[in-house]
Order: C-alpha cells, then structure tokens, then sequence
C-alpha cells in the first residue's frame, strides 16, 4: 500500500475512534477495497465488487462506510448530472476535474494548468474569492463515438 492510503485509512480510525465507533472487519474491507481501487463508484457498484470478493458484506455496510468516509474526508460525493451520487478517494491526485459520458456513464479524470489559470483571472477580474471549484464536461467518450462493429 502507498503512503496516501496509509493516511486515508490512518484518518478513518481515528475519526471512528473519535465517534465512538467499534471496528469492523467488513467495514475495514469495504474502506481499504475503495480506497485501493482509486475511482468512483456508486453506493451500489462499490457493493457489487465487494460482494464478488466477501459475499458477506451487506449492502448496509458498504452505506455506513462511505459515508463515514465522506465524513472524515476521505471520499468526496459528485452526481455529474444525474440522480445518483458517486463517491471517490479525496486523495488521489489532488484537484482534477472530468469529461463524463453521457452515453457509457464513463468518467475520465483530467488536470489542466491553463484552465485553473484561465478560472484564477476570471475570479481576480470580478473581485471574487473562489473557495472550491468543479468542473464537468458532458459529452461523449472516444469508445462511445466509435461505429458499431457488424457482426
């Protein structure tokens, strides 16, 4: 494991700790398997892939998990336009933003300085004091715009 997982999964004792909150193997599974997989997920993807692996994990679990990560910091909620929220590790490269796929759902991450630069001019021209930020893009992705293969 890799010292940005090492400190996610070191801040989720301590706030579990400091809630009162008594360990969990299957909780643990849940935090380390979301954090190791390093993507978004829904609450019910991330149930479906940790169920292939532990199929004694509930869905319920999967639930508390999540959102005590999200309380601690760990993992960030998004809903890129629909009604389903996703979740993903706060610390995987620090600020990015995405291009979304309106057809496949597929989510691909990107920086880019010049955007960041080009948003910085934007709120220093208008006297605003920007305190977060985030972009999506929705379109259509590469695989989507291929022709269909005949058979």
């Amino acid at each position: 494991m890799n010292r940005k997982n090492d400190r996610a999964i070191d801040a989720f004792i301590r706030h579990k700790a400091e809630r009162g909150l008594k360990s969990s193997g299957k909780r643990a599974f849940v935090v380390d398997f979301f954090i190791r997989a390093n993507r978004h997920f829904t609450v019910e993807d991330l149930y479906n892939a940790v169920k292939a692996r532990r199929p004694g994990i509930s869905y319920s679990t999967v639930y508390r998990a999540l959102r005590l990560l999200t309380e601690c910091g760990i993992a960030a909620e998004s809903m890129f336009g629909e009604s389903v929220t996703r979740y993903e590790p706060i610390e995987r490269s620090g600020h990015h933003d995405h291009l979304i796929c309106r057809k496949c759902g597929r989510i691909i991450e990107f920086e880019n300085l010049e955007i960041e630069k080009l948003q910085q001019r934007v709120a220093r021209k208008y006297r605003f004091t920007v305190t977060a930020h985030r972009l999506e893009l929705y379109g259509v992705c590469r695989e989507c715009q291929r022709p269909a293969r005949r058979r």
